[in-house]
């Protein structure tokens, strides 16, 4: 299912009693992906659609949680196994996992198929630490602000920070402009902390700001193009960004872009 920027994941995709949960964390580090119900080919294309737009962000881990999903045969395995070998040859790869009961056949199926197989845990705390423990900090730079307009200052110097560490410095003016949006449209609409975090990979720069309102901004939810004048910031970073988004985290928001 193609999907274009920008990317907004509400909490839940799909029908009632069918779909897709997607939360991720501040940084956009990891993503979990839960998809609830009855297998059909219409949740896969839910899952698939969900998927595709987290890989366009700064994730670099994805948790596929697959308690809720009802296929007590396995049917399933097949479609799960071709989401982990396109995540890996993503550019760049992403590291999928999934977690499941060990009881179920989809289990049994992951854990003893010959060849390849992805990493499968039992838990999502298992899952979560399993990823803390491989994950590298030193292709992140993270700081904690307050709802002030010092912090969009205090982002452009993060920014200022990552692009002389990860030697970028084409990337800066770009990066300053998208993370003065993203940190101003987090300090006037939510109010709340926020957590500015950058990141890159290859020759990309990623940016997300996690604010802890749940509630996407209008502006936010409106089409590029139809933005009203209070949203011309996102217009911005719409024509600057490879790609941008939003998506729930556990206690609000986070909006992300990308700049190469």
């Amino acid at each position: 299912m193609a999907v274009q920027p920008p990317y907004l994941l509400t909490a839940v995709i799909g029908r009632p009693g069918v779909g897709v949960a997607v939360v991720g964390d501040a940084g956009m580090a990891v993503v979990e992906v839960a998809p609830h119900g009855q297998w059909s080919a219409q949740l896969g294309e839910e899952v698939s659609a969900a998927l595709s737009m987290c890989l366009a962000g700064p994730s670099a881990s994805i948790i596929i949680d697959l308690h809720e999903l009802v296929d007590p045969h396995g049917f399933s395995l097949s479609f799960w196994l071709a989401l982990w070998r396109q995540a890996r040859l993503d550019n760049p790869p992403a590291h999928l996992m999934f977690c499941l009961p060990p009881t179920s056949a989809l289990s049994q199926r992951l854990r003893h198929r010959q060849g390849p197989q992805p990493r499968v845990f039992a838990t999502l705390p298992e899952a979560r630490t399993a990823i803390a423990d491989r994950m590298s900090r030193a292709d992140r730079l993270q700081a904690q602000l307050a709802p002030q307009a010092a912090s969009v200052r205090a982002a452009r110097a993060l920014v200022t920070q990552a692009c002389e560490a990860w030697q970028r410095p084409e990337l800066l003016d770009n990066t300053w402009l998208v993370v003065s949006e993203l940190a101003t449209n987090a300090v006037e609409h939510a109010r709340t902390d926020l957590i500015v975090t950058v990141s890159h990979s290859g020759n990309r720069l990623h940016v997300a700001v996690h604010d802890c309102v749940r509630k996407f901004p209008q502006e936010l939810s409106s089409a590029p193009a139809a933005l009203p004048e209070r949203g011309r910031g996102l217009r911005l970073v719409h024509t600057v960004a490879a790609a941008w988004g939003a998506m729930p985290t556990p206690d609000g928001k986070v909006v992300w872009a990308t700049v190469r």
